[in-house]
């Protein structure tokens, strides 16, 4: 490769922020293989998985099936990738305040992000809204009433010795529309919180920013599609 083109070179030139993703990419791969620069490997990837976030879902052995990535560089990539995440989570911060339901999906964004099936989880907070511990997660697969039941989630909440719930699941597909499902698991747990005595403050639905969205969540309170009392 010319000169001024190779990755070190170029990220030494222009800066981390102003390299395309293929370099970056091809700064933590190293090498390439035979008939192949390592940018050339770097942008095959990228043209196989179509973005970032495709590419971090993937699974060593998905990554494996692409010409060029072995297992070695197969645990390059997903080394990197769970950095970003740890980086993420960690900018959060320890018992973040959260008032808002951008707050409540700032906490879990980036797990839902690379995930390739549902998981329901429960923020649990204290009496000033402060985040309890980690999201505790409820259940994985397809939201309905017989995956999330009451006593599992209000077992943690009282273990926890929490005053307030906050909801939360993922969308794989990226929409965060609420099905005719969510919206009834949600009131059955509105309803089990009042008898408890720990009150139901939100659901929120994650998905993925698109060009026509405002957000890469929903707020069934904001939404008013379901009454939190």
């Amino acid at each position: 490769m010319p000169a001024q083109l190779r990755p070190r070179e170029e990220f030494a030139r222009i800066g981390a922020e102003n390299v395309s993703d293929a370099v970056l990419l091809a700064l933590i791969l190293r090498t390439g293989s035979t008939g192949l620069n390592v940018v050339e490997v770097s942008q095959r990837l990228l043209a196989a998985f179509g973005s970032l976030t495709a590419l971090a879902k993937a699974s060593a052995k998905e990554l494996q099936a692409i010409d060029s990535i072995g297992p070695v560089k197969a645990q390059m990539i997903k080394a990197a990738m769970e950095l970003a995440q740890r980086l993420a989570r960690e900018s959060v911060g320890e018992s973040p305040l959260i008032t808002t339901p951008e707050q409540a999906a700032a906490v879990l964004r980036e797990r839902a992000r690379v995930l390739q099936h549902e998981v329901f989880w429960a923020l649990l907070l204290d009496t000033k809204n402060r985040l309890v511990g980690e999201p505790q997660k409820i259940s994985e697969g397809t939201l309905n009433s017989s995956l999330v039941h009451p006593r599992e989630l209000f077992k943690r909440a009282l273990n926890h010795s929490c005053a307030a719930i906050i909801l939360a699941h993922n969308h794989p597909s990226g929409d965060p529309t609420p099905s005719a499902e969510d919206i009834k698991v949600t009131r059955q747990l509105i309803g089990a919180g009042d008898i408890m005595g720990i009150k139901v403050l939100d659901h929120i639905i994650l998905g993925h920013r698109r060009n026509h969205a405002a957000s890469d969540f929903l707020s069934l309170r904001e939404a008013g599609l379901v009454n939190f009392g």
